[in-house]
């Protein structure tokens, strides 16, 4: 099949376009490489891929609605991953105008060309975020997401109102994951993992917010790929269930659909941070702080909608997912 994946510079999106060349696949990337965190650890992902005969690179911006459409007419995919997006809930605070170009107006050029392109199925990422001043656990798809703590929560839960929109007026089959905490080798400098493995193993003492009372529903990369390409291989279709006076979020009458892809079993953040502690061979001193401006206590997904329509199954432990973490990053890093 013919696949588009942005963001094939990142974590997940690197991850994903070598599983799909793997099983055969034919796969575009497209990437801005830009430098929100160092762009060495970028180009070290793609170079895993760049190399295969069945994968194609562009550096393009989503908000370049010609170059977007330019490589959808050139490579004319059947389907579409888009994981490009601005990441990160505190640098929302920081930087808010290059959420709403990345995240809205770019992804209204992706949804603009799909919809021109004859796309057979679009998947994105959402996020966990979006469930925002909820407290309710565990998350569920069914759950109001009316109230999002930062931008970037918000902008990506206009993604999934604007994806509704193109599945209910063109046809255009969407599916929206909701991703939860997603760690492993080659992930993102900005996320706990990584920031607190390199304090720890430069024996530094490390923030830990919300004075250690965090929870999260941590999801090893592979178990989140496993999960994506599943839905992918699922195009999203009307739900002849759904009932317009009692409506479903996670569904439609349209070709639409919302999940959690999560691991469904919160871990500790203090937890996690053992762990981190046992595989680098050494303790590190905690400096227990306050919640922090758009950052919420806990998160757990409720993954039964997605077990359920595709057959997604996680089943990377904390406890193996941290020590292959930690094996990766002591190569990769040399310490």
């Amino acid at each position: 099949m013919r696949i588009l994946v942005t963001g094939t510079a990142g974590f997940i999106g690197a991850a994903l376009a070598e599983r799909l060349l793997a099983r055969g696949d034919e796969v575009l990337g497209i990437d801005n490489h830009n430098d929100y965190y160092d762009p060495a650890l970028k180009e070290a992902r793609l170079a895993r891929v760049a190399g295969h005969a069945g994968y194609t690179h562009r550096r393009a911006d989503l908000a370049d609605a010609a170059a977007i459409n330019d490589a959808f007419a050139s490579f004319k995919p059947k389907r579409v991953v888009n994981l490009a997006a601005q990441a990160g809930v505190r640098y929302s605070l920081k930087n808010p105008q290059a959420y709403v170009q990345s995240n809205l107006v770019g992804f209204g050029n992706m949804l603009e060309a799909c919809r021109h392109g004859g796309v057979d199925h679009l998947v994105y990422a959402s996020s966990s975020s979006v469930y925002g001043a909820n407290r309710k656990l565990p998350f569920a798809v069914e759950d109001a997401v009316d109230h999002p703590v930062s931008l970037y929560a918000a902008t990506k839960k206009a993604n999934e109102l604007m994806a509704h929109s193109y599945s209910h007026l063109y046809g255009l089959p969407t599916t929206g994951l909701r991703f939860f905490t997603v760690y492993g080798p080659w992930g993102r400098p900005d996320m706990s993992p990584m920031l607190f493995a390199d304090r720890i193993s430069r024996g530094e003492a490390i923030d830990v917010f919300n004075f250690g009372n965090h929870s999260r529903d941590f999801t090893y990369v592979d178990d989140i790929v496993e999960g994506v390409i599943r839905t992918l291989d699922h195009p999203a279709v009307p739900d002849p269930a759904y009932d317009a006076k009692s409506p479903n979020p996670g569904s439609s009458n349209a070709p639409y659909r919302v999940y959690n892809i999560g691991n469904d079993q919160p871990v500790q953040l203090l937890r996690f941070i053992e762990l981190l502690e046992q595989h680098l061979g050494r303790s590190v001193e905690k400096n227990l702080l306050p919640m922090q401006p758009g950052d919420v206590p806990d998160t757990w997904a409720d993954v039964s909608a997605l077990r359920r329509d595709v057959g997604y199954a996680p089943g990377t432990s904390i406890e193996e997912g941290v020590e292959r973490f930690v094996t990766w990053y002591r190569g990769y890093f040399n310490r």
